[in-house]
This record gives C-alpha cells, sequence and structure tokens, in this order.
C-alpha cells in the first residue's frame, strides 16, 4: 500500500476516534432569581402573602439575576440589549413613570431582599422587575468527514454540531412588600452546524441568537401579563393603591 494513502487512512481514523471522544460536550451559562433572593433554599420559595402598597406612577428597574462566578456568564453588553427590548412592555403603561437599567455588577450572588433593598434605594425604584436565564448548549462532533485532495496533499475537514436551548424569565417584584407582581417566561432552541475552522465564531453567534429568540417569545407573553396586572390594579385585595398627584387610576395606555 501506498506511504501516503496509509497516513491518510491512520490521520482519518485518529480523527474520527477524536469526533467520537468529543461527543456529547455540554457547556451551560446560568442565572437564577430563586438563588439570588433565597440562597440555599433546596425547594420552591415561600412567596409573601401580604399587600403590597404601589404609588402609581411607579419606577421601575430591571437587571439579571447575578450568576455564580464558577458558571460562564452572558457578557453585560447582551444583556443590556435584551433588556432594552423590554423597555416598550413597561414604558406604554400610565402607572409607570420611569424604568431604569441596572448592570448586574450591583447585585451580589446570594444577596437576597437585602440587596435588592439596597439597588432599590441606590437607583431610586419601586418595582425591580428580576431576569433569570439558563442556556445549556450542546455540542456533537459530526462523524461526518470531507476529504479534500490539494496539490500539496489530502485536507480533511469534519464538522461541530450545536444544539442551544434558552429559557429567559422575568420577575416582577415590590421591593418594600417582597411581593411577586407577575412573571413572564421565554424559550427558544438553536441549532446548526459549521466547520472546524469557523465553529466557535459560529457557536458564539448562536448562543446569542439563543438568547434572541428567547426575548422574541418571552415580549409578547410579559406585555400579555402587564396589562393583566394593569386591569386588577383598581379592584385587587393584596395591592393597595396611593397614586401620585395627577395619577388617574384606569387611564388608558398610550
Amino acid at each position: 500500500m501506498n506511504v501516503r494513502v496509509l497516513l491518510i487512512i491512520i490521520c482519518v481514523a485518529m480523527l474520527a476516534t477524536g469526533c467520537a471522544s468529543n461527543r456529547g460536550r455540554e457547556t451551560k451559562q446560568s442565572a437564577s432569581v430563586v438563588d439570588f433572593l433565597f440562597p440555599g433554599n433546596k425547594e420552591s420559595p415561600k412567596l409573601e402573602p401580604g399587600v403590597a402598597l404601589l404609588k402609581p406612577p411607579v419606577k421601575v428597574g430591571i437587571a439579571f439575576a447575578p450568576s455564580d462566578a464558577k458558571l460562564r456568564s452572558l457578557p453585560e453588553a447582551e444583556k443590556v440589549k435584551l433588556l432594552e427590548r423590554t423597555k416598550a412592555a413597561f414604558t406604554r403603561q400610565p402607572y409607570v413613570g420611569t424604568f431604569e437599567i441596572i448592570p448586574t455588577q450591583y447585585l451580589k450572588p446570594g444577596g437576597g431582599f437585602e440587596n435588592l433593598d439596597q439597588v432599590s434605594r441606590m437607583f431610586g425604584v419601586d418595582i425591580m422587575a428580576l431576569v433569570s436565564y439558563d442556556q445549556i448548549h450542546f455540542t456533537d462532533s459530526n462523524a461526518m468527514a470531507m476529504l479534500y485532495w490539494t496539490i500539496v496533499g489530502a485536507y480533511l475537514v469534519h464538522g461541530d454540531e450545536y444544539d442551544i436551548k434558552t429559557l429567559l424569565d422575568i420577575s416582577v417584584f415590590d421591593v418594600a412588600s417582597r411581593k411577586l407582581l407577575f412573571r413572564a417566561p421565554g424559550v427558544s432552541q438553536v441549532n446548526g452546524g459549521a466547520s472546524m475552522a469557523n465553529y466557535s465564531e459560529r457557536s458564539r453567534a448562536a448562543q446569542i441568537e439563543g438568547y434572541g429568540k428567547a426575548i422574541d417569545d418571552l415580549i409578547p407573553k410579559l406585555t400579555t401579563e402587564i396589562e393583566s396586572f394593569r386591569a386588577r390594579l383598581a379592584n385587587a385585595r393584596d395591592i393597595q393603591l396611593a397614586p401620585q398627584p395627577g395619577y388617574k387610576i384606569g387611564a388608558k395606555a398610550q
């Protein structure tokens, strides 16, 4: 057998073995509102049953929950882009006065409601919308390889396939009473493939795309929850209103 052909066969076998050994790689980005507000809690948290006192138009702050330092985190610039996209759902409501995007750095992992109180005082907000995220990036090396002959020999290219599942969840709290007012989820799935030469770039782009699609799924649900909350403001037993001068309960959103 020709030595060059034998070497190519050996290389193909080694690469195929490498592909098999890399199957099933999984990476994760995650940040949990539950872990932030109820550190060490092993069960579903007990939410405050009390009454929230709102003084519309309220001041709303929004931030991503902080992630565990051991886990990879969504870049801050991408967080801000996602939060900007939720702004209209809040600010078109007459009971919302201002909307403040708060950098994650002001929230400490496991900081609890005490940390939330500090942030609300620092930024002058009454309501805090906290965003959880969970993205699992599953990679499976593609066993299908392509062998190209060039003028200087053979060139083997194999690809990687990715499957990225993303969950976003917004939980909106009245800071003073620690009462959950409403929440809304969004999910997405992105999959595809790329050659080894551009896999990292394509994979990173797909992860960002996953968050974008999840926020696309979340915003209509968030808008519905905000409208529903507005509709029950006047008659809700667990919410008391002390409107600021000039605010009219039941006014229509513009």
